[in-house]
């Protein structure tokens, strides 16, 4: 089913584009929702003369974009969050939280603008902001563990209990025959 956008849908495409998708989807999601209308002849006609009477509003939005884009150029996040002994986050770093920590630096970009994998482990990964269909920025965020020094205890403690039973075990295992051989002769008399 072939669609003209209304609205910027992240995953899909921008506004007036024109984008194939399935016929449930435009149906019963895009169409009532009011993000896109069927590409009819006439409606491609009507969307080709607005955008050539709106070439230079267009302009000026693609300008204002990369000036946003530029804003972010160098920036590079360094997010702190709990992390399990095997380096698992305790949760996700998602695309809401990049947003937060982008707005802490003094850059307002909504949410559903940045595209990111869900972060669930300690390390370095890039985030996407779609300020226009022209212009990307990827901003560096690292992952680092807000409780590193308990984890660093919690790791000793792992280490001296592995090795506590390891030693005791054959302590154990000496006794077992020996009481064994205790039950015998109680059990013939």
């Amino acid at each position: 089913m072939e669609l003209i956008l209304k609205e910027d849908i992240i995953g899909l495409g921008f506004k007036n584009d024109i984008v194939n998708v399935k016929s449930g989807y435009g149906r019963n999601y895009l169409i009532p929702q009011g993000k896109a209308v069927i590409a009819s002849p006439s409606a491609k006609k009507i969307l080709a003369e607005n955008l050539k009477q709106q070439a230079h509003k267009l302009a000026a939005i693609k300008a204002e974009a990369e000036k946003k884009g530029q804003s972010l150029e160098g920036v590079a996040l360094t997010i702190p969050a709990k992390v399990s002994i095997t380096g698992q986050l305790y949760g996700s770093v998602n695309a809401a939280q990049v947003a937060e920590e982008l707005k802490k630096l003094g850059h307002e970009i909504d949410r559903k603008l940045i595209t990111m994998r869900d972060i669930k482990k300690v390390g370095s990964y890039v985030a996407t902001v779609h300020f226009h269909k022209e212009v990307l920025v990827e901003i560096p965020v690292t992952v680092i563990a807000e409780n590193a020094e308990e984890l660093k205890a919690e790791k000793e403690e792992a280490a001296a209990e592995v090795a506590a039973p390891a030693e005791e075990a054959p302590v154990a295992e000496a006794e077992a025959p020996v009481a064994d051989e205790a039950e015998a002769p109680a059990e013939e008399a």
